[in-house]
């Protein structure tokens, strides 16, 4: 099952205005939530680097997850988090910003996902099309790489997922 989590079940503005309804608010729910895979998003994430809340819900889950992984600048949550701590990626624009922010990170920019070096559970990735990337490594690591095959063919995805070099 693939659920949307957000601090409360209510409307969520992304980019350029595009609302999401989550199915899950962890504040609203006394349930404990468990997943295989957590995907963090990124986006403009300076607010959500100041929210104790959203840290700590990110470490809690971390702890009991197969996989944890960040699209874009949700590296910076991960981070922020304590979660991703050696090894890391993310947007082109933001790459910089990453190092100066945590100067513990090795911080590539030749890849398009990279596992974290501490722990082999945490990933990060560049942009979006590098998020489909990592999604389908993960659904191989998970399943293996004839169901990451079927998918990439059942959404038409031409990328070449299985190399991880940046083009």
């Amino acid at each position: 099952m693939v659920q949307t989590v957000a601090q409360q079940r209510r409307m969520v503005q992304a980019r350029a205005g595009l609302g999401i309804m989550p199915d899950v608010g962890f504040l609203d729910t006394h349930e404990t939530l468990t997943y295989d895979v957590l995907i963090v998003p990124g986006g403009v994430v300076t607010d959500a680097l100041r929210q104790t809340a959203l840290l700590d819900w990110l470490r809690m889950m971390h702890a009991t997850t197969r996989y944890t992984a960040s699209i874009c600048t949700g590296a910076f949550l991960l981070a922020q988090a304590g979660v991703l701590r050696q090894t890391a990626t993310t947007h082109w624009e933001d790459l910089a910003d990453l190092r100066a922010a945590y100067p513990q990170l090795t911080v590539r920019d030749d890849v398009r996902w990279v596992q974290d070096g501490v722990n082999e559970r945490v990933y990060s990735s560049a942009g979006i099309s590098a998020g489909i990337d990592l999604s389908l490594h993960l659904v191989a690591q998970l399943l293996g790489a004839e169901w990451a095959d079927k998918t990439a063919r059942q959404m038409d995805y031409l990328g070449d997922w299985q190399s991880n070099k940046e083009k």
